[in-house]
């Protein structure tokens, strides 16, 4: 008997599906991945927004005259 007949009959109902974080929490160890991810990168791109405003605020407006900056 071959190493992936002995796992499915060992495994049985729960052969060939993705493991969970926890065994009573619905979400896959994949989608935790896929969370991670698509969270740092949105984070990385409101840093670099906040960053952009900071130095419109901060440098282009004043540079240009649309306002003033009051120390």
């Amino acid at each position: 008997m071959g190493e992936a007949k002995r796992r499915k009959t060992t495994l049985g109902e729960t052969y060939g599906q993705e493991t969970r974080i926890l065994p009573w929490l619905p979400i896959t160890k994949k989608q935790a991945e896929l969370f991670v991810s698509w969270t740092s990168r949105g984070a990385w791109i409101g840093i670099g927004l906040m960053v952009v405003a900071w130095a419109t605020i901060r440098f282009i407006g004043p540079a240009f005259g649309w306002w003033q900056v009051v120390y």
